[in-house]
């Protein structure tokens, strides 16, 4: 089974349209936080699985 730490994810921003992979910390850290580009608000519907 793999850790959260290992997943990998594909975040797409609401707002600016910026798509990055990321791991599962990157991906808590983008929820609280917002887009690491343009700073938008995000929810759980803007990552899916790599």
């Amino acid at each position: 089974m793999e850790s959260e730490s290992m997943k990998e994810y594909e975040f797409t921003c609401p707002a600016c349209g910026q798509q990055i992979e990321i791991n599962g910390p990157m991906r808590t850290a983008i929820l609280s936080n917002g887009c690491p580009i343009c700073s938008a608000s995000v929810g759980d519907d803007n990552f899916a699985p790599a």
